[in-house]
């Protein structure tokens, strides 16, 4: 880790822009979501006065100042770690991404990341955009949730696909297993997020102020089983990829995804449980939540591109015990 601080003046022609897109122009080395969160984290300084809007109206010779921490490329060490690749070409790789496997390397973990992975096998052929701790890294999903993941390759092509993820446009599935049933059976749910006020690793839902977030959901099927509570399984689509959105969505909707240990409930909290769908439940390597589906506009051909991948193993066990009971759609 170390320090890294960045000045300079404005001038004429960004009189009347927005800091954070000053900054995104200035800094291109850094994607604008991340210097977002400089401003955000009040590490940037206009005439010496700290600002922690992004959207903090900008004139001509303005000082700016920008203060922040960085990772050194020595801390992320390569690592052989295999990695299940569904898709890849000069621009894209499309990667199927095993619960348990962080994205990219972060406080107590910097060995056994994606990024490990990735800068093993391809060295230095990553976009850069993101800094040296994240090459590649174009979005992110939890470290206890599979599915796929798609990775830039070069500058060009993250820049195309952040723009997709800024735009909405990109299409992201999920399925999951939830306790309980949601009301509407279908629906959309949208709130802001922002971290939880007791706990900042977790976040929750609020009214009035966080980032905005936008789930639409579909029941797929309801399990109505003896010795078992009722359970659900979801699809989900994402208009926003807020930090664990579709958790806390469960959660505000007064259901859980199985197996989340952190917004859901344990087993040990139901009785009567059978005890095969008990061991089944503690197999599970994380919550019973894939991203199943992802579709984008190819960066240089511009064609849709869509990808699906199966459900791991334990989550299609757990279904596939539930499937043979007795189901009430």
């Amino acid at each position: 880790m170390r320090n890294k601080t960045i000045k300079f003046f404005t001038d004429i022609e960004d009189q009347g822009k927005r800091l954070d897109i000053i900054l995104s122009e200035k800094i291109p080395d850094y994607s604008r979501s991340f210097l977002k969160k400089i401003i955000e984290n009040q590490n940037v300084k206009v005439d010496n006065k700290v600002i922690s809007s992004p959207s903090k109206i900008i004139k001509a010779e303005n000082k700016i100042e920008i203060s922040f921490k960085i990772e050194s490329q020595e801390t992320v060490k390569p690592k052989k770690i295999k990695l299940k690749i569904i898709y890849e070409d000069f621009d894209v790789l499309i990667i199927n991404k095993p619960s348990g496997m962080v994205v990219h390397p972060g406080a107590g973990n910097y060995t056994d990341t994606l990024v490990n992975a990735l800068i093993y096998k391809y060295k230095k052929n990553l976009s850069n955009i993101n800094g040296p701790v994240r090459p590649g890294i174009v979005h992110r999903i939890d470290k206890e949730t599979s599915g796929l993941l798609v990775i830039a390759k070069n500058n060009f092509s993250h820049s195309f696909l952040s723009k997709q993820f800024s735009d909405h446009t990109i299409k992201r599935t999920y399925v999951a297993l939830v306790w309980g049933v949601l009301r509407p059976l279908n629906g959309k749910i949208k709130t802001f997020i922002q971290r939880n006020k007791k706990n900042r690793k977790l976040m929750s839902t609020s009214e009035k102020s966080g980032k905005l977030a936008i789930t639409n959901y579909k029941t797929l099927k309801i399990f109505n089983l003896k010795n078992i509570p009722k359970i659900s399984m979801i699809k989900f689509n994402l208009e926003t990829g807020r930090t664990h959105q579709i958790r806390v969505h469960m959660q505000h909707k007064k259901t859980n995804i199985i197996g989340d240990n952190y917004y859901g409930k344990k087993i040990k909290k139901f009785r009567n449980v059978g005890k095969k769908f008990e061991n089944l439940i503690q197999e599970l390597n994380g919550q019973a939540l894939h991203a199943i589906d992802l579709s984008f506009i190819h960066p240089s051909n511009k064609k849709l591109m869509s990808f699906k991948s199966d459900l791991p193993n334990d989550i299609q066990k757990l279904l596939s015990f539930l499937e043979k009971q007795k189901v009430e759609n």
